[in-house]
């Protein structure tokens, strides 16, 4: 089992920054592929990045790309998702979640956080 916890969401100006973090405990962090996901109020939960177990091959989002930085550290069991250009569109709740293999789909992960909030006002 993997624990996920997320943090590091808030309110920002468009155009701003934010960098969420997710901590993960339990199983063993570096065999699993980490991704995010964001998903606002009356749509389904959508992708935005993942990264495989030893942190190469990041893959974003249309949406996201350019913009948006995911990356991990297996030492400390972190993921992380640096958010510049934000714009209001990407006003959602943020999960991170874990995967046996690098995918880009909902179902494909096997363990998910509780999420965090990332409002970002025009």
């Amino acid at each position: 089992q993997v624990q996920l916890v997320e943090s590091g969401g808030g309110l920002v100006q468009a155009g701003g920054s934010l960098r969420l973090s997710c901590a993960a405990s339990g199983s063993t962090f570096s065999s699993y592929a980490m991704g995010w996901f964001r998903q606002a109020p009356g749509k389904e939960r959508e992708f935005v990045a993942a990264i495989n177990w030893s942190g190469g091959s990041p893959y974003y989002a249309d949406s996201v790309k350019g913009r948006f930085t995911i990356s991990r550290d297996n030492a400390k069991n972190t993921v992380s998702l640096q958010m510049n250009s934000l714009k209001p569109e990407d006003t959602a709740v943020y999960y991170c979640a874990a995967s046996r293999g690098l995918t880009v789909l909902v179902s494909g992960y096997e363990y998910w956080g509780q999420g965090t909030q990332v409002t970002v006002s025009s």
